[in-house]
């Protein structure tokens, strides 16, 4: 994985750099503050970030959020602080793991495997909404499209839905399509 490393304690930063290399991943950039975290990770378009929570200028829970607002990654969050309230907003600003102070290798890597693979379940539960979402959308569409053309010339459901379909496929457009041109059409004629 290419990983941007933002800590602020420039050994911890060293050692995290080093853990990492050893296990096969690419750092693409190290930063020393939150507001060098967020710009670095615009800059390099990294697969996974591993983040302080305590840093200057714009702490890692502020900078992850900012971070996760533009473009989703996992996140891993560094801490010495073991609090509830902390790890509650990490999670909240998009962490996907959180490690506290000091930890070893044998810490570090499963916590980036974890981070990766609940940020993986998340993308493609956000994908498969996304595609409900529009695929209830699309039905919406076509079932007031059917009810305009049922109405306008006194014809069944099916047949309404045969002309729309048979329209679809004639000029390459998805149903979907075909039935909001149809609704335009007809809530312009009858504004007129």
């Amino acid at each position: 994985m290419r990983i941007l490393i933002a800590e602020d304690e420039t050994i911890i930063r060293l050692d995290v750099r080093t853990l990492l290399e050893k296990a096969g991943h690419e750092v693409v950039a190290e930063a020393r503050d939150g507001e060098e975290a967020v710009a670095l990770a615009y800059e390099h378009d990294p697969d996974l970030i591993v983040m302080d929570v305590r840093m200057p200028h714009l702490d890692g829970i502020e900078a992850a959020r900012q971070i996760s607002d533009r473009k989703p990654v996992p996140i891993v969050m560094l801490t010495a602080y073991a609090e509830e309230d902390l790890v509650t907003r990490a999670s909240e600003a998009g962490a996907f793991a959180y490690l506290v102070k000091p930890f070893r290798e044998v810490d570090l890597l499963p916590a980036l495997n974890t981070a990766r693979a609940r940020f993986e379940e998340l993308s493609a539960l956000r994908e498969e909404a996304a595609d409900l979402t529009e695929a209830l959308a699309s039905r919406k569409a076509v079932e007031r499209a059917k009810g305009i053309l049922m109405r306008k010339d006194g014809i069944d459901e099916a047949e309404a839905f045969r002309r729309i379909r048979a329209a679809s496929q004639k000029t390459g457009r998805t149903m979907r399509v075909v039935a909001d041109a149809l609704i335009a059409t007809f809530e312009t004629e009858a504004a007129e």
